[in-house]
């Protein structure tokens, strides 16, 4: 963005002292580290002249000495629109604040004359050749063009188009001596591409060579294949006359072997209506053992009804489970259970089916032992009622005596009532639920079978010595999962 401000050469030219205060003595028009604004002849003249377009980097260079003496000034000398920028890192000062800064150096004369006396302070003698109006050969041009429209001295402007000139015959001679290397590179990668192909016509006056000596080989075998077609085609005529010998000869053979066929089925038939007299003798022998069975089981029945009236045995409204949930469940907890040792005998669900099939069979769950294993995420309310849901089910389908047995010093308050055939008791206070399975299982006659659910192994092995089946919790897990 090229700098632009009003014209300063507005001072009168017959006073060189009023020139040397407002640019070449800076310390006549200093006070205090500061312009002294009320200087005549630091104010503007009526005469303006338009200021000359700067070259990219005068201007970028006159941003940067402005930037860098910037937070040197008294606050209340800085412009609003710069206070903001003065707080900036060096680094961001001039690459962020140029616009600000360029706007305030063309519309601020005071400003610019303040920076002008800390810019010409640090150049030293450059600064002094640049006010008289010369610019040492030795120095950069940008720096004096630079320094010049800054303090803008007599013929400041010659400077600044001396600098343009400068810069654009550096320009110039960058752009010669790359275009002056670009020749050389073109020059000499013509040359490595015409190594290249010669290097390549080379290798395709050999590849052609090849391709017609391989080409020589492919007539040889094209009339070597030719020969050997020819030999082929006489070979399958005579396979051809040989096929037509051997159909006839299978034509016969499936003559012979429809007759064998026919005589296989007749035999088969005599065959079935022999296997139908068996079948008939062994009816009746089914029929004779049947009726054996049946009179054995009469005699069983009749048996044991004679026995239940000779001992004088009521029915029972109670079962034996009964009993010890009316001595043992007392005031169930909901704390759970202690971490005991797993142990798992079979996790088969099948083998579970085999168990609940048979006849009066009791099924004894040891609850949170299971639903821990299962449903360990919900909470305790979830895992007992999902377990007396699935446990309901079972009892619904096979008409099993289901116990279902809880760690617990207190009883819940609220629960759902417990599906049909679902037996729920809690351990009362002092007591475990291995203890109260272990009461269960021994109050059971002796040959009723009874299923243990649980992974506990001290429970499997105290169940086992009681006549118990003792299965592992994933065999129950995985028959709720299948129902």
């Amino acid at each position: 963005m090229p700098l632009t401000e009003p014209y300063d050469d507005h001072l009168p030219q017959e006073d060189p002292v009023a020139l040397d205060g407002a640019l070449g003595n800076p310390d006549d028009n200093v006070v205090n580290g500061t312009l002294d604004a009320s200087d005549p002849t630091m104010v503007d003249g009526p005469a303006a002249e338009p200021e000359p377009t700067l070259p990219e980097p005068v201007r970028q260079r006159i941003v940067t000495l402005t930037a860098a003496v910037l937070p040197t000034l008294p606050t209340d000398e800085v412009p609003v629109p710069l206070r903001r920028v003065a707080k900036f890192a060096p680094n961001r000062r001039a690459r962020l604040g140029a616009p600000v800064i360029a706007a305030q150096l063309t519309a601020d004369p005071l400003f610019r004359q303040r920076v002008t006396a800390r810019v010409l302070a640090d150049a030293g003698d450059l600064g002094a050749a640049v006010i008289e109006g010369t610019a040492p050969a030795a120095a950069d041009p940008v720096e004096v063009a630079a320094l010049a429209y800054l303090a803008r001295p007599r013929g400041w402007r010659e400077l600044i188009d001396a600098s343009g000139a400068a810069v654009r015959a550096e320009a110039d001679s960058a752009v010669v001596a790359e275009l002056v290397r670009e020749a050389e590179q073109r020059a000499t990668r013509a040359e490595h591409d015409r190594a290249v192909a010669r290097v390549e016509a080379e290798k395709l006056r050999d590849e052609l060579a090849r391709v017609r000596e391989e080409l020589g080989q492919l007539r040889e075998e094209s009339r070597q294949v030719a020969r050997t077609l020819r030999e082929t085609q006489a070979r399958e005529r005579k396979a051809t006359e040989l096929l037509a010998t051997e159909r006839g000869r299978a034509a016969r053979a499936s003559a012979d072997v429809d007759a064998e066929l026919r005589r296989a089925r007749a035999r088969l038939a005599e065959a079935e209506a022999s296997a139908g007299v068996a079948r008939a003798s062994a009816k009746e022998a089914r029929s004779v053992d049947d009726a054996r069975l049946w009179l054995l089981l009469e005699t069983i029945g009749q048996a044991a009804v004679g026995l239940r009236r000779e001992l004088a045995l009521d029915p029972v409204d109670k079962l034996p489970a009964d009993f010890v949930a009316d001595a043992f469940a007392e005031q169930p907890g909901t704390a759970p259970a202690g971490p005991a040792a797993r142990a798992r005998d079979t996790d088969d669900p099948a083998r579970l089916d085999q168990l609940l099939a048979l006849p009066r069979a009791h099924l004894v769950v040891d609850g949170y032992n299971v639903t821990k294993r299962g449903f360990g995420e919900m909470s305790l309310e979830q895992q007992r009622k999902r377990l007396i849901t699935g446990l309901g089910g079972i009892a619904a389908q096979t008409g099993d005596e289901v116990t279902v047995v809880f760690d617990g010093a207190e009883r819940m308050h609220g629960l759902p009532p417990a599906p049909r055939g679902v037996r729920v008791l809690f351990s009362r206070k002092g007591e475990t639920a291995d203890e109260l399975i272990r009461r269960l299982v021994r109050a059971e006659p002796a040959g009723r079978p009874v299923v243990v659910v649980s992974s506990d192994r001290e429970v499997a092995d105290g169940v086992r010595r009681h006549g118990a089946y003792p299965l592992g919790a994933d065999s129950l897990l995985r028959r709720l999962a299948r129902s």
